[in-house]
């Protein structure tokens, strides 16, 4: 299981990588795993900002729909345009191509509510 050290994580398994202002977001290759093949990738916030938790979009396995939760209050900025194509991108490579969203960062004080890899790794564990 790939968990990178220098990501943060949500209990609902979207990965957040914190770059100057922006946020680059997707889910675990835990939680595609969870979900299998990945046929859709559906996003509809974009320019909108959204509050933590809120729901930012879905994501469409063969056999179940999810929502993706945001981790943070953000605008989204920036949508993975490869995934409308290429959804599979979220199987293959969850941590690279596969992401899904980019927002602009808020809040700053959020991301002390969110994981490190060890803690994510004990959650997914239990």
């Amino acid at each position: 299981m790939n968990i990178p050290s220098e990501l943060k994580y949500t209990k609902d398994h979207e990965w957040i990588r914190i770059e100057g202002e922006i946020a680059t977001i997707g889910i675990t290759d835990f939680a595609q795993g969870e979900l299998g093949d990945i046929v859709y990738v559906d996003v509809d916030t974009l320019d909108e900002t959204v509050e933590r938790d809120d729901v930012f979009g879905t994501v469409e396995a063969v056999k179940t729909v999810s929502d993706l939760f945001m981790p943070m209050t953000g605008e989204v900025i920036e949508f993975n345009e490869a995934l409308e194509d290429e959804p599979e991108l979220v199987n293959s490579d969850p941590y690279g191509k596969g992401w899904m969203i980019k927002v602009t960062v808020s809040e700053g004080a959020e991301l002390d509510n969110l994981m490190d890899a060890d803690a994510y790794k004990e959650l997914i564990a239990g």
